[in-house]
């Protein structure tokens, strides 16, 4: 587990995304966990629109289960997967195809079985008016990216 980051605003929140998004490449998984309203999705705007360089708009896949984004170097996909019944709606969604590109996971216990071993876990907290945040890698290539981002 990682020393908590603490959030006290969005422009924290954009913060993380910024530093992080540079580390990222092709075939990455982000797993977003936390209770509604803990910053899943606006961790998510963030990340997306500092890999886009770019405002851009970023709506809640909350009802679309997922939105796609051109990135420069990669496709990005961010999944809502909180309305998702059973782990075999995946396939419906293009699951499969994310290998290409950048999976940015919300509500990731949906997908139970179907994430990989080899993803970046980032576990958002309510506390009081700030969010905290933990990054848990997971695999070898990961750690080796955890350890550059905290120096």
């Amino acid at each position: 587990m990682s020393a908590p980051l603490s959030l006290s605003s969005l422009e924290d929140t954009a913060h993380l995304a910024a530093r992080l998004a540079p580390l990222l490449k092709a075939g990455d998984v982000i797993a977003l966990e936390g209770d509604l309203g803990a910053g899943k999705t606006t961790f998510c705007r963030a990340l997306i629109s500092a890999l886009l360089g770019e405002e851009a708009e970023v709506p809640s896949p909350t009802y679309t289960l997922v939105q796609t984004y051109e990135g420069p170097n990669f496709p990005i996909y961010h999944f809502d997967l909180y309305r998702l019944e059973a782990p075999a709606e995946l396939d419906e969604l293009g699951w499969e195809e994310t290998v290409d590109g950048l999976a940015l996971i919300e509500w990731p216990n949906k997908a139970r079985r179907r994430l990989p071993a080899w993803r970046l876990e980032i576990s958002l907290k309510i506390s009081g008016t700030d969010r905290i945040a933990h990054l848990v890698p997971h695999g070898e290539d990961w750690q080796t990216r955890m350890d550059e981002f905290r120096s």
